[in-house]
């Protein structure tokens, strides 16, 4: 069936998870002749993929919703996601709305928009405008977070087959991908989905698999628990061909009494533990994180505790999120929830000494080589492009002709609060050089 004059438009917010769906969306489309509607061109298909890990997160996915709903009158207007999961009626309640699909249903969630046509399969080829590609390995999550809904409404932890993944990661490299990142709402939880009677897979398994395609130039791992970076996943890292020294370890609070309280699986000496561990297997590793700040019950000790552990580990970038209580979740219900402005002062300190620390970390690469995969632009600095090093390190230099998405040499001569300033080596040097 041929829809070639049919414009579609995808909103999402929220996660990877999220963005990742949204483009295999974008491709099946694409694949039925439908093509993007650019600006304020009215589409007849419009897809919202929300999120409901905040109050903000709700109130943004109510605003999209209601915005293409006037935009595009008589539009099919479907509406998924975790917000859609949580408050159906209410989503349906919104005029224009025509479907709302629950996330179990997300890969189908264009053959219940048009049953009986024929339709491309639900995977991703590339990733518009990203030069890194997000490879989703599993959904859901069986941990329970005290202030987490995502177990209600993304459900229990489920895997693909790592073949399916592989395969995925060759399409992507056949389109040019150079970088991809394994992503998922809980990564640790990875099974490989193994036929019954089968010993499980195990994230190291996938990542080892996933190191070996050829034409990989970076493999990152989005979001892990400290605790799941046992000695295996770490060797497979360190000494991987196209592993990147980098990782995004889930801190959430450095007081041991707070992550108790949200049901994490680890204490702040576990954190350090792992950060220790990777980094004596090689100095240059470095972290990102996720820090929830006013926790019910959280002191000015506690919250000190996560300053602490900040500055020992200093963290490449930090992930701020002031708690947002979230029905059906135990922390909504527990007492001494810390009052706003507190949350608000909290808020700042994080992000103060978030930048501080990185800018010192940054500064300790002056005068090194290194090499960064050339990513954007921006229109506030004029020739010049950005892009990361293997370890995640932001670095601008001129843009003498390069695209995104190149591997380039460069000597980083100075430091700046936006991001390293680097000048490209006379000699390309290979991208694993430390």
């Amino acid at each position: 069936m041929e829809h070639s004059n049919n414009k579609f438009k995808i909103v999402t917010l929220g996660c990877r998870t999220n963005q990742y769906e949204s483009q295999a969306y974008h491709d099946q489309l694409k694949g039925m002749g439908y093509v993007q509607a650019q600006g304020d061109e009215a589409a007849d298909i419009c897809i919202v993929n929300t999120c409901t890990v905040t109050e903000s997160a709700d109130s943004s996915s109510r605003h999209e919703i209601r915005q293409l709903a006037r935009e595009n009158a008589g539009a099919k207007l479907v509406v998924t996601g975790c917000f859609a999961e949580r408050q159906p009626d209410a989503v349906h309640a919104i005029d224009g709305v025509t479907h709302v699909v629950a996330n179990k249903d997300k890969e189908n969630l264009l053959s219940m928009v048009f049953p009986s046509t024929e339709l491309p399969e639900f995977s991703i080829k590339r990733f518009e405008s990203h030069t890194r590609a997000f490879v989703k390995v599993q959904d859901g999550c069986n941990s329970f977070c005290t202030y987490c809904i995502i177990p209600y409404v993304r459900g229990r932890s489920r895997s693909r087959s790592i073949d399916d993944i592989v395969q995925e990661v060759k399409d992507l490299i056949a389109n040019g991908f150079k970088e991809v990142v394994l992503t998922g709402i809980n990564i640790g939880d990875f099974d490989g989905n193994r036929p019954e009677g089968e010993a499980p897979h195990r994230l190291v398994d996938l990542v080892k698999a996933v190191d070996a395609v050829p034409g990989l130039e970076r493999l990152r791992i989005s979001s892990i628990d400290p605790d799941e970076v046992d000695n295996d996943l770490l060797e497979a890292v360190i000494h991987g061909q196209h592993t990147c020294k980098s990782m995004h370890v889930v801190l959430q609070a450095g007081s041991n009494v707070i992550l108790k309280r949200m049901n994490r699986k680890y204490t702040r000496q576990i954190f350090m533990e792992t950060v220790d561990r990777l980094k004596q297997a090689c100095p240059d590793f470095s972290f990102t994180t996720d820090i929830i700040v006013g926790f019910p019950g959280e002191t000015d000790e506690d919250f000190e505790d996560t300053l602490k552990v900040m500055r020992e580990v200093r963290f490449a970038k930090v992930h701020m999120f002031p708690f947002s209580p979230r029905p059906r979740t135990r922390a909504a219900l527990m007492p001494n929830k810390v009052p706003q402005d507190i949350i608000k002062a909290r808020k700042q300190a994080v992000l103060r000494l978030s930048e501080q620390l990185s800018f010192e970390l940054r500064n300790d690469y002056v005068g090194r080589r290194m090499t960064i995969l050339t990513e954007s632009t921006d229109s506030n600095r004029p020739g010049e492009i950005s892009g990361h090093t293997d370890n995640f390190l932001m670095v601008w230099i001129p843009n003498e002709g390069y695209s995104p998405n190149q591997l380039v040499a460069v000597d980083l001569i100075a430091n700046t609060p936006q991001g390293l300033i680097g000048k490209v080596a006379g000699g390309r040097s290979c991208c694993h050089g430390h």
